[in-house]
């Protein structure tokens, strides 16, 4: 169930090219065997793509996940930013893969949400994956919700397959809305002027 579940969702959050909207059908197909609180969801947002121009479907997706970085499907992005922690965490994702004997593949980062559903669907160590960046899903969960698009869906029916957040995950979430996400400024420090 729950493999079908991620497959869907990753799906349902990719670029909305040709062959992903030919898995529409697939995807509704499916949604009746999962329980209300992640189909419900799904079909929000399987019906929004279904009955959207493809242009304006591919419009809205580039201009939400591409140019906001609040929105952004990279999990770690949201606890480490632009920063050198992000390598070893992007690191840590790759190894993940290379551990289930898996691969992403189409050129996407480790940490792109749709991949690490896809691995979820193969592998318990997606699911890791998934729980451990759970800050990252609320986060973008928020930023969706504050947009008012139909993706906050497609993140509320992950975040209803995985373990309620507890008190420290809730705290950290807050603390890195306030703030965003880390930032480092390497080599800028002011040297002294040449002569």
């Amino acid at each position: 169930m729950n493999a079908v579940a991620a497959r869907a969702a990753s799906l349902l959050l990719r670029y909305p090219d040709d062959d992903v909207l030919a898995a529409l059908p697939v995807i509704a197909g499916a949604l009746p065997e999962l329980p209300a609180a992640i189909a419900e969801p799904l079909r929000a947002v399987a019906a929004h793509r279904a009955g959207t121009d493809v242009h304006m479907l591919r419009t809205e997706y580039v201009e939400l996940f591409d140019f906001r970085r609040r929105c952004s499907l990279h999990l770690t992005y949201y606890t480490c930013g632009d920063t050198r922690r992000r390598g070893e965490a992007l690191a840590a994702f790759a190894a993940a893969y290379r551990h289930a004997g898996l691969e992403v593949v189409g050129g996407e980062l480790p940490d792109y949400l749709p991949a690490v559903l896809d691995l979820a669907a193969e592998h318990p160590i997606g699911w890791r994956l998934l729980r451990d960046n759970r800050i990252g899903l609320d986060l973008l969960t928020a930023s969706l919700t504050k947009d008012g698009t139909v993706y906050r869906h497609a993140v509320d029916a992950i975040r209803a397959m995985l373990p309620a957040p507890t008190s420290k995950d809730l705290s950290a979430a807050a603390a890195l809305a306030r703030t965003g996400p880390p930032a480092e400024q390497v080599g800028l420090q002011p040297f002294g002027s040449l002569r």
